[in-house]
């Protein structure tokens, strides 16, 4: 028996014969054509997009995309397909330097690819899978080769490779593939949402799974605890038996709160909204008791295509979450853009501190075309429902008046336009600097809401890279001065009378939660999937309890102190959940 430990991505516990399945990894040599044939070989790279498109438009129709609403992930690789731009960049190549259609298809979207793994943001890094998937279908149409096909299989298996890509995933049976675990991936991967949204339990960076698992052999994969266990005994496979017996009673017993109130036991109420990236999401958190979203980030837009969305496109995305949410509440951040994050047109430029470069509202601010047309999405959008928009990394008042004037130019501009929009739509900052902590009182006059965007205030509070693995030990939510910064903002903000909401990767961990609302906070934006679990332990506590843990642990001088009385606190709580 043999126990590898890896990322979590997907809940569930899956056991089950192994299906390794061999990476499918094209290399394609430099090779030239003659100038007579170069029409030829431009008419095969344009067939092969075609072929690519309607073979995706095809999985895009299919019965677990619509019921995984996952649409917008693959809708994401079509646009890429139908980009005109990034086909004239590769029959360019063919035509003016005399290169095979298959070289031109590789060595472009690698390009793409290799911007995109080289950037610091694991979410924006991993995106690279995106693009080589999309590579691969095309060099397939191109060297007449076959996926291999997991279609057939009729009995359950959990899947073994290096590395899946989205499409692969949302392709798998979930009758009989039980789970899967690869080398490669990450949290925030598009095949780690696709398996989410399907239900199918993994575990991912495993780093050498593929060459430890022989085919056919005994696997259990605890999607929980991110945990792969080969060849297990009799007792082990007992003991993961009755674990999946009870991860089911589990999940049971919190999708059965998903129409209840956030209430705590002595009555007070709380409000939980979903945090989301693509606008599938949307429907996930309606699925698991959200009440509105909290938190609509909307790089994805500018972050798959070779040129920036149009107005249109902005408008159709969200518009389709507005839709689902009808009058309930949808914050639409601004686009957080710069430093690690860019688009293909705007090519990324190293800075020499980038977190503390030109990025969030500070682009925006250099970039005001792109900007205005943001802007004028989302207020067209706004007719539609109770839509919010929300500045990202303010750090000074100079830098609110800033973006809110260039927003009233926008309004000005619909108004000469004829163009209806919300004219009321509340407009909120993103506290995640320590400078807009210090200032809140300031900031609140000219706010009508605060959202903390607990990720990066700890980042910048501590001055910890938590992406840096040397030091991310240092980064944690537990530390004094953190939770000082937090008591001072919602002070500041009762204080002017606005609403404020936590939503960092605080609001989702249990631990933090009656810390939380023993501070006064009463509006949380998290993970959709985390939503049940922090209903329980809101519907499980009362705020007199809360404060008195919050009074306790404003009291304490070290991170380890806080973190281990709040761990002690949260499991006398929900056992079931630690």
């Amino acid at each position: 028996m043999e126990i590898k430990k890896g990322i979590a991505v997907s809940p569930g516990i899956a056991i089950a014969r192994s299906l390794v399945i061999d990476s499918e990894d094209y290399r394609i040599p430099r090779r030239s054509i003659l100038p007579s044939v170069k029409v030829i070989e431009v008419k095969r790279v344009r067939d092969a997009f075609k072929k690519a498109v309607a073979e995706l438009e095809k999985v895009d129709s299919g019965e677990n995309i619509a019921e995984g609403k996952i649409k917008d992930i693959f809708a994401v690789h079509l646009r890429f397909l139908k980009d005109k731009n990034l086909r004239k960049k590769i029959t360019d190549l063919v035509y003016n330097e005399l290169l095979t259609a298959e070289y031109a298809v590789s060595t472009t979207l690698r390009d793409i690819a290799n911007h995109f793994a080289s950037v610091q943001d694991k979410y924006i890094s991993e995106r690279a899978t995106d693009i080589y998937d999309i590579e691969k279908r095309l060099l397939r149409h191109l060297l007449g080769r076959k996926r291999e096909d997991v279609g057939h299989i009729s009995h359950e298996v959990v899947v073994v490779a290096h590395e899946l890509s989205p499409t692969q995933t949302a392709g798998f049976d979930r009758k009989f593939i039980k789970g899967f675990a690869t080398d490669a991936g990450g949290r925030t991967s598009h095949t780690a949402i696709v398996a989410r949204s399907l239900g199918i339990p993994a575990v991912v960076g495993l780093e050498d799974v593929t060459r430890n698992i022989a085919p056919a052999a005994m696997v259990i994969i605890d999607g929980n605890r991110g945990v792969v266990i080969i060849e297990p005994d009799e007792p082990t496979i007992k003991e993961y038996q009755q674990h999946a017996i009870e991860f089911e009673r589990l999940e049971r017993e919190l999708d059965a709160l998903r129409d209840l109130d956030a209430v705590t036991r002595d009555g007070v109420k709380v409000e939980l909204y979903g945090n989301i990236e693509f606008p599938h999401e949307a429907e996930m958190v309606i699925d698991k008791g959200g009440q509105g979203i909290g938190l609509y980030r909307t790089e994805f837009l500018y972050l798959y295509s070779e040129t920036e969305p149009t107005e249109e496109d902005q408008y159709r995305a969200y518009s389709e979450v507005i839709r689902v949410f009808g009058n309930m509440p949808i914050v639409i951040r601004t686009m957080d853009l710069g430093a690690d994050k860019f688009t293909q047109s705007r090519r990324f430029v190293r800075e020499p501190n980038p977190f503390l470069g030109l990025r969030s509202i500070r682009f925006c601010l250099q970039n005001i075309v792109l900007f205005k047309t943001q802007l004028r999405a989302i207020l067209r959008a706004s007719v539609h429902g109770d839509v919010r928009i929300m500045f990202p990394l303010i750090s000074s008042l100079h830098e609110l008046r800033q973006a809110k004037m260039i927003l009233r130019d926008v309004m000005e501009d619909l108004d000469e336009d004829g163009i209806k929009y919300n004219s009321n739509m509340p407009v909120g900052i993103m506290v995640e600097t320590p400078s807009a902590a210090l200032t809140a009182s300031i900031l609140a006059s000219e706010s009508d809401f605060f959202s903390i965007g607990t990720n990066d205030l700890i980042q910048y509070t501590l001055a910890v890279d938590r992406g840096n693995e040397r030091v991310s030990t240092l980064y944690s939510g537990a530390d004094p001065a953190v939770v000082n910064l937090l008591r001072s903002i919602i002070h500041d903000a009762n204080k002017a009378k606005i609403s404020v909401s936590v939503c960092g990767e605080m609001a989702s961990e249990p631990e933090f939660v009656m810390l939380l609302l023993g501070l006064g906070f009463r509006t949380f934006s998290l993970a959709p999937p985390m939503i049940p679990e922090i209903k329980k332990l809101v519907r499980s506590v009362t705020v007199e309890s809360c404060n008195i843990i919050a009074r306790k642990v404003l009291m304490m001088s070290s991170e380890r102190e806080v973190i281990n009385y709040l761990r002690s606190a949260a499991m006398k709580v929900l056992p079931e959940v630690f």
